[in-house]
């Protein structure tokens, strides 16, 4: 019984011990929070977009340079 207790019911306990703990610390954001990541998440977007729009552009003319397509 101690070797199934010490393999499988010992790292269940800590696992829902560690669960419960964050559970309890975590707190929803408030208003100035969430629009602090709201606003930080479209910058990042908005980057991403353009970062992927100006490599399109730019791949678009080289591909028909390399491959020679019409």
């Amino acid at each position: 019984m101690s070797d199934i207790q010490t393999f499988a019911i010992d790292p269940l306990i800590a696992f829902y011990k560690d669960c419960s703990h964050l559970v309890k610390k975590c707190t929803k954001p408030d208003k100035k929070e969430f629009t602090a990541i709201f606003r930080a998440t479209c910058v990042g977007f908005f980057i991403m977009g353009f970062v992927g729009f100006f490599v399109k552009l730019i791949h678009i003319p080289i591909n028909n340079i390399l491959v020679g397509g019409s």
